[in-house]
């Protein structure tokens, strides 16, 4: 490949900062995807269950059984939601606080190195760059159909 295309770009970048994240967690025996959650999950007054899963771009089997074991390792408790009946509040505990820092700050030394390695401007266009890109997805703009594949039956 004599270009590299932006989802190559993008896809290659993204699995080298995965893997590096995973090898910061394995250090606390845990994962990536813990840590995120983690993070996703409001330390103070706890988040629904119900929100996680679009918060962290997750399906919810995927993410029951990261609560699954987040619970296990007591990471997290669940709790009745007060303004929902039948809702239940995913809330940190002690321990899970405690990792939740830990993850923070492995994505704080993330963001400061690259910080300290490219210029303001050149870390506007990546953030502008990938904003557009999330845009396009969200309004499905990319493979959307044109009216003579329509007519035609081709896709």
């Amino acid at each position: 490949m004599k270009d590299i295309t932006i989802d190559y770009a993008l896809r290659a970048t993204w699995q080298a900062v995965a893997r590096m994240y995973n090898e910061e967690a394995r250090k606390f025996d845990s994962t990536m995807a813990v840590g995120f959650c983690l993070l996703s999950i409001d330390p103070k007054e706890g988040t629904p269950s119900t929100a996680l899963g679009p918060r962290m771009g997750m399906e919810a089997t995927s993410l029951s059984r990261i609560l699954k074991s987040m619970e296990t390792r007591d990471l997290i408790e669940r709790r009745p939601n007060p303004d929902d009946g039948r809702g239940v509040l995913i809330h940190l505990t002690a321990f899970g606080r405690e990792m939740r820092a830990k993850s923070k700050d492995v994505v704080l030394r993330f963001n400061e190195a690259v910080r300290s390695e490219v210029s303001p401007q050149q870390l506007k266009g990546f953030f502008e760059v990938a904003a557009v890109v999330n845009q396009l997805i969200a309004e499905r703009k990319i493979y959307e159909q044109t009216p003579d594949a329509e007519s035609s039956g081709k896709k």
